[in-house]
């Protein structure tokens, strides 16, 4: 109940989340993550660390299949957003010279 409101969501919605019926947007990861005083990425990190086991297993242990490609979308969609950001100021910048 205290997750929800600190996040400013639904207890429900948490709920949902911890079962696994739905995903949070990284925006929600982000925020459960300062609620809870750790690094997002803290909530994909494996706590083996066998070589044999590939990178998506890694990053995103237990995770239905499902869900580890709806995040590498939405990881994915950021980067590719940054990316363009980022080009497209260095553009403006070499237009001034």
């Amino acid at each position: 109940m205290k997750l929800a409101e600190y996040c400013d969501t639904a207890t429900s919605y948490i709920g949902e989340i911890e079962i696994g019926r739905r995903f949070p947007s990284i925006d929600m990861i982000e925020k459960i993550a300062q609620a809870l005083r750790i690094e997002p990425y803290c909530f994909f990190k494996s706590q083996t660390n066998n070589s044999h086991v590939s990178d998506t297993e890694i990053l995103f242990p237990q995770l239905p299949n499902s869900m580890k490609k709806q995040i590498k979308t939405q990881i994915k969609t950021q980067i590719d957003q940054s990316t363009n950001e980022i080009i497209n100021e260095i553009n403006e910048i070499l237009n001034k010279y």
